[in-house]
């Protein structure tokens, strides 16, 4: 009983739903509807393995590691808890699974609060043929298709990162100086030791640009700087750019999608730079997922990928911003 206790303060008075019954009632109709969705497009819900032998290179993401503790023969002992089921799913795509979608939960180390759970679910999909721009539309009606359930639509709005960074602060993200990058940022005072020209457009995107967002707005951003590519392809001209795309619910990142890389070399290169950036900051080393480059270069299709949370777009269906108004089980009460 004191375990119930405990939930049942968690979502009073924060929650703007009736109770902790709604909240669950409302995240299996959206499942319901999410694989609704996908049935009615012929795309196939799969599952992947949530341990792995290797883990995310990102810099910027902190896994979870553990030790299996079983006979040798088994395979690597330490292993990794997925932050995305990306790697998996595009082995499965290079097996030729082809359109697919997975719903699960993914874990990222060291952020808990209103924003985050270090367990949380994501709904990640791929689309063979496709290019980033005709899956942010999928993405679009998605959301809106999940919004339809507690009866409200969003106006949509796409912009070019260049275009954003110009229309909100009119200042052009490829050639500003970053003197005037930290100049644009004004009052917001941050610690700059180690800051590259990335961060300085993150905190802009975030602390300048994100909050200004409308309430009922899905705003999408595409045209990335080709450092900022992560694993989208990059397309050439002057300047490149990272063939992916951001889609904002309100003031709240809810998708990130890419016209995904499928050039093993090129992977296994940004895999080795992220693990140099690593060292730079003072982390570990994440081995690399030899079994996602050796299925890259076995001829991975040219396709579109997304990864949506799926805790965001609840707290915009329940109208909170808090995400343990969500949950079944915050961190805390796990």
């Amino acid at each position: 009983m004191s375990g119930t206790k405990r939930v049942c303060s968690n979502f009073s008075p924060r929650m703007r739903v009736e109770s902790l019954h709604a909240a669950l009632w409302l995240r299996a109709r959206l499942y319901a509807r999410v694989r609704e969705f996908f049935t009615e497009r012929a795309v196939l819900e799969v599952e992947t393995p949530v341990l792995s032998a290797a883990g995310n290179t990102d810099p910027n993401i902190e896994s979870f590691n553990t030790r299996f503790s079983g006979h040798v023969d088994a395979g690597a002992a330490s292993r990794w808890l997925r932050t995305s089921s990306e790697f998996a799913q595009k082995r499965l795509l290079a097996a030729g699974v082809g359109d697919h979608y997975e719903l699960g939960r993914v874990f990222r180390n060291g952020e808990a609060g209103r924003r985050h759970n270090p367990e949380f679910t994501m709904l990640e999909w791929y689309r063979v043929g496709w290019h980033h721009r005709r899956l942010a539309d999928e993405t679009i009606e998605l959301v809106n298709a999940a919004l339809a359930l507690v009866d409200r639509r969003a106006g949509v709005e796409k912009m070019t990162y260049r275009e954003l960074f110009l229309s909100t602060l009119g200042i052009d993200p490829f050639t500003a100086a970053e003197a005037d990058l930290q100049r644009a940022l004004g009052d917001v005072k941050v610690d700059g030791a180690g800051l590259r020209r990335d961060d300085w457009l993150d905190l802009l995107l975030t602390h300048r640009i994100q909050p200004r967002f409308p309430a009922d707005r899905i705003t999408v951003i595409d045209d990335y700087p080709a450092t900022q590519c992560a694993l989208a392809k990059i397309r050439a001209g002057d300047p490149p750019v990272a063939e992916r795309f951001e889609l904002y619910l309100g003031t709240q990142e809810l998708a990130n999608g890419y016209h995904e890389l499928t050039d093993a070399a090129e992977q296994r290169a940004r895999f080795d730079r992220d693990n140099r950036r690593r060292r730079e900051r003072g982390l570990g080393e994440v081995p690399i997922d030899a079994n996602l480059l050796a299925a890259i270069a076995s001829g991975m299709p040219d396709c579109a990928g997304v990864a949506l949370g799926v805790e965001r777009l609840l707290m915009a269906m329940a109208g909170t911003e808090d995400i343990r108004d969500v949950l079944a089980f915050s961190f805390a009460d796990a």
